[in-house]
């Protein structure tokens, strides 16, 4: 009978899925220190009944992305956290692709029912500013258009002159840094979430 209830409650999460690179992995971090992770537990803790689905993949580009939709919409998510697209700004890829594959998940996660928050990204600036800039402003340029929710830099709160909240490749937090990730996306998806349960 309790393993019923509690299948039963789980029933009635609504699902966040996270649907992202090695960022949202947890790449060398810790297994359950994922920022993903974190966030589940600050959803716990604030009395929201919703379940985190991490579909992070490492390596993925936004490519990779629009390849395994079906396996997101599968999870029947009532939001999406879309954090793509910086595997193809490192890997210099054309910015109208970038743009078009994101734009066709965005339409593909409303279709399903889902509210899309986006996670922008950038890039150093070795590889040019018209490119940089033009990555940055496809993630902004998309959140206008579709009227969404925009984190425009994911990392914005673990920036430090010292790096202190990267791993030594100085692309992928630590545990530490993806700790505060999760609370820069929790102020983000906050507002939609609904009431707390407490």
């Amino acid at each position: 009978q309790p393993v019923v209830q509690k299948l039963s409650r789980e029933g009635t999460r609504k699902a966040l899925v996270v649907f992202g690179d090695s960022i949202s992995a947890g790449y060398g971090v810790a297994q359950g220190r994922s920022y993903p992770d974190d966030l589940q537990r600050k959803l716990d803790s604030a009395g929201y009944a919703w379940r985190v689905v991490n579909l992070g993949v490492s390596g993925d580009t936004t490519e990779g992305g629009v390849a395994r939709m079906n396996t997101a919409v599968a999870a029947k998510p009532n939001m999406v956290l879309l954090e793509l697209g910086g595997n193809d700004g490192l890997r210099g890829l054309p910015l109208a692709m970038t743009r078009m594959n994101l734009e066709q998940m965005i339409t593909t996660f409303e279709r399903a029912g889902a509210q899309v928050v986006i996670a922008g990204m950038t890039l150093p600036p070795n590889y040019g500013m018209d490119y940089v800039h033009g990555f940055e402003k496809i993630f902004s340029d998309l959140a206008a258009k579709y009227k969404l929710p925009l984190i425009p830099f994911i990392f914005t709160d673990i920036i430090t002159p010292d790096l202190r909240y990267f791993q030594p490749d100085h692309i992928h937090p630590t545990a530490e840094g993806a700790e505060i990730i999760s609370s820069t996306v929790f102020r983000a998806v906050k507002p939609l979430l609904g009431p707390a349960r407490n």
